[in-house]
């Protein structure tokens, strides 16, 4: 596959099932995965349950796609962002997809563009169906998507065991981490382990999401994938200067 910052995405909006007020988080997010070329948000815009939507719309360069909701507890909206979906993958002009939706009625389709050799990322609130979940690449929750401010910083996150907590800024700790996780890491390093044991940690990361497409390091309050691995105690680092422009390349085994 091709570098995931060179792909070209459509970026769909379900504006009836995600919230509007961190856009700019939102699409912050979709551009460390690749470009969008498409951004589209689909909504029934006579109904005041998306008025919010309307004041951000020009200005992150978002077209408002309109259907009306022919009958109540419908969601016409659905079948437009489908459609339209399709429509762009016959093109041939894009790479991938971005859902940003947390309806279980998208897997289907997130299913179908990936049978048809599309990269498809979806971004939902945490109460998003795991089919949906599932049927995507890589899943990312908004509640994760925080402004920079508010994200821990690297140096508490290092100095987090044997140091008070801050007043102002939640702490990662081991209780946070549940014993689904340490199995998911311990079996995909024992899966990709060579016979010294140690595994390179970009491929790591890589079997990491496509075992469980929501995995994310920041939903256990870790901002990147070393200093959630840095707080288990089963687990060697190894970090190796490579020589190059004081690039290291770090590798994990369990101990």
């Amino acid at each position: 596959m091709e570098n995931r910052k060179d792909l070209r995405l459509a970026v769909l909006i379900d504006a009836d099932n995600v919230p509007y007020a961190n856009i700019q988080g939102m699409l912050e997010e979709i551009t460390k995965y690749g470009t969008p070329t498409f951004k589209r948000i689909y909504a029934d815009w006579t109904q005041p349950t998306v008025s919010g939507w309307k004041k951000v719309l020009l200005e992150h360069s978002i077209t408002p796609v309109h259907q009306y909701s022919y009958t109540s507890g419908k969601n016409a909206t659905d079948s437009s962002m489908i459609i339209d979906a399709m429509d762009i993958l016959y093109t041939g002009r894009v790479d991938g997809f971005c859902i940003v939706s947390s309806d279980s009625d998208f897997t289907r389709l997130a299913s179908r563009l990936r049978e048809g050799g599309m990269v498809v990322f979806g971004l939902g609130e945490k109460k998003t169906p795991g089919s949906f979940i599932s049927a995507c690449d890589k899943f990312i929750y908004i509640e994760i998507l925080k402004k920079r401010e508010e994200a821990i910083p690297t140096d508490v996150q290092k100095k987090s065991k044997g140091k008070q907590k801050s007043k102002d800024l939640p702490t990662p700790t081991i209780e946070k981490i549940d014993h689904k996780l340490a199995k998911l890491i311990t079996n995909s390093i024992n899966d990709l382990a060579e016979e010294n044991g140690w595994v390179f940690l970009g491929d790591l990361g890589n079997l990491l999401a496509k075992k469980q497409p929501d995995f994310d390091p920041r939903n256990y309050g870790f901002k990147k994938l070393l200093a959630l691995l840095k707080s288990f105690d089963n687990l060697a680092l190894d970090e190796r200067d490579t020589g190059k422009n004081n690039i290291t390349h770090v590798f994990v085994k369990n101990k």
